[in-house]
């Protein structure tokens, strides 16, 4: 039987109702969708904005000191990129060295974009005797480092000779060393430095690269 002209078919009302039911799911899918990409974005932002400043050296490399001081001196250092500013280190939670600190070291940051020491040596007391090392003590070979940062509570020298240093400034906004300060520190910065005699008392040093000719550890009942 016919259906009166006006009529409308449930076949295609089902039709109909089917598919709005289905625009509709892939609309909200659809939201749901870019909702979680726009979520995701900042997280992605930030991942890649870390992973540039740490390649351009805007953010130093972290890490948990073990909270003892190692000695460190050379005859000669030859900095290029020079910078230097304070900071905080921090050791392990629950670090027997802690002392009453609560396991933070105040310490001088100073960093070279390149680096050339010659008769290197390093100790770290150890219950009464020392591991050393000992490096670069050939004039012709001196130890090689690149992004080198060190981390001291005192530093000395017989003589340090800078180039075009700046004193006081910022030392977030700095662009000579290979890494940046924290906003609002105290700093200074130079083309590049010589410095005679050097002895740092340090708690971590960090390089991008290391090159240490004619390297020699071993124990001693002497340090550096």
């Amino acid at each position: 039987m016919a259906l009166p002209e006006n009529t409308p078919d449930p076949g295609a009302s089902s039709a109909v109702a089917s598919a709005r039911a289905a625009d509709a799911t892939d609309r909200r899918g659809g939201v749901r969708y870019r909702r979680a990409a726009l979520m995701g974005v900042p997280a992605f932002l930030a991942a890649s904005t870390l992973v540039v400043l740490t390649a351009q050296g805007a953010l130093a490399a972290q890490f948990a000191i073990s909270g003892m001081p190692f000695t460190v001196t050379a005859t000669s250092l030859e900095g290029e990129g020079f910078g230097q500013f304070g900071a905080l280190d921090n050791m392990a939670e629950g670090s027997p060295n802690a002392g009453d600190t609560g396991g933070q070291v105040l310490v001088i940051v100073t960093a070279f974009r390149e680096a050339k020491l010659s008769n290197l040596c390093q100790s770290v007391e150890l219950g009464g005797t020392h591991l050393l090392i000992t490096a670069g003590n050939k004039k012709d070979r001196p130890v090689k480092a690149s992004g080198l940062t060190t981390d001291s509570t005192e530093m000395a020298a017989k003589l340090a000779e800078f180039k075009n240093i700046e004193i006081g400034g910022d030392a977030s906004t700095y662009d000579k060393p290979p890494i940046k300060g924290p906003l609002g520190s105290f700093g200074q910065q130079a083309d590049s430095v010589t410095i005679t005699d050097v002895r740092q008392n340090n708690y971590a040093t960090t390089a991008t690269r290391f090159t240490l000719p004619d390297l020699h550890m071993g124990f001693s009942s002497k340090g550096c």
